[in-house]
């Protein structure tokens, strides 16, 4: 029988590109956006790690969440050290939630509340594509706007608590495939992490609209 997490892996590479390759995100990487996009960019990442983290404690003894709940890999303290370097000590009076990632937050919210599995569909998409896609924003960033390496402004993609990200990556896949589950849990799984990159490429599609790209 395949793995859980070569199951969703295969499964949802699709939705993975499309939010890889998304006109903002592009445009984004490709220094075509200035950083008040970033900014409002990590903004909407705020909504969506306060979803995460702030239901975490509930779930730290839960038998299919708790194994994922680490504390080395939270990121809105991180996110918080960001907004105040991006948009000053006021930022959370201006803190606004695109309807997209009002939609994102509250799905990742209900799975934390009434879904473990679903729960660790999202944590899965959104941690593990940090530890990897993300360092490529974060380079970027810093050479685009000039943030101190790992510094203010990145800290975000900055994982201090993982020496080595590799290694993590395996031991994590490593608890995905330990999950104890049906054939049907795995595949509810499975289409919830679709469904997480699908949410996460509508955040970015109207991030894009809010900052068209100039010809």
């Amino acid at each position: 029988m395949e793995s859980l997490s070569a199951l969703i892996r295969t499964a949802s590479h699709e939705q993975h590109v499309a939010a890889e390759t998304s006109t903002f995100m592009t445009g984004l990487l490709g220094g075509r956006l200035g950083v008040t996009a970033y900014a409002r960019y990590t903004e909407q990442l705020w909504f969506v790690y306060e979803a995460l983290e702030s239901g975490a404690g509930r779930l730290a003894a839960d038998p299919v969440a708790g194994p994922f709940i680490r504390p080395e890999l939270f990121r809105l303290a991180a996110l918080e050290r960001d907004l105040t370097h991006l948009r000053g000590p006021g930022w959370r009076a201006g803190l606004s939630a695109l309807p997209a990632t009002r939609e994102y937050a509250d799905r990742v919210r209900d799975c934390a509340e009434r879904w473990p599995g679903g729960y660790v569909a999202h944590h899965y998409t959104r941690y593990l594509g940090d530890l990897s896609g993300g360092q490529i924003i974060r380079d970027r960033a810093e050479r685009t706007w000039g943030f101190t390496k790992k510094g203010d402004g990145v800290r975000f993609y900055v994982f201090e608590g993982v020496s080595n990200p590799a290694a993590f990556k395996r031991g994590y896949r490593a608890l995905l495939d330990a999950v104890d589950a049906d054939d049907l849990e795995r595949q509810r799984m499975t289409d919830e992490c679709k469904r997480a990159f699908a949410l996460n490429t509508g955040v970015l599609r109207a991030l894009g609209d809010e900052f068209p790209l100039t010809a």
